[in-house]
């Protein structure tokens, strides 16, 4: 497989995309079967492209931004582990009950909701004055 990085010659759209060789690309194009995903044109030529090198500087920064994401990914999941023994678990219908709790003032009856809303379910809550906090979810089944 190679990448190469295509120009549109018509609308200077520029964008990568893999082939199966150098003589795929060249089959494809007299075949014209590779054109701009912007403008539709067939006039796309190759462009120069740098090697992908690995060395030992960048394979440090990759384990180093690894370590980092492991980290923001284990704090998220001890979040989860308290809002899931601290908070009940009301699904889609999240704006539903946060509404039925602030304007039927059952505060002190329930404790808190967590669920999932929708940014336009989200910033009519805000508009209505009711607080909520959007918070990033790792599902384990996906991780």
């Amino acid at each position: 497989m190679i990448k190469y990085k295509l120009a549109c010659k018509n609308c200077k759209n520029i964008f990568d995309s893999w082939f199966a060789s150098s003589l795929e690309f060249e089959r494809l194009k007299k075949l014209k079967h590779i054109d701009c995903h912007n403008c539709n044109s067939l006039n796309i030529e190759k462009s120069l492209m740098a090697p992908n090198i690995l060395n030992s500087k960048s394979q440090k920064l990759k384990i180093s931004e690894n370590k980092k994401y492991l980290k923001v990914k284990n704090k998220i999941k001890k979040y989860q582990k308290f809002i899931k023994n601290n908070f009940k678990y009301v699904g889609d219908n999240f704006a539903y009950e946060a509404r039925s709790i602030h304007y039927e003032n059952k505060k002190n009856k329930l404790k808190g909701i967590y669920g999932k809303a929708t940014i336009k379910e989200v910033n009519d809550l805000r508009d209505e004055g009711i607080n909520t906090e959007s918070f990033p979810w790792i599902d384990e089944k996906n991780n």
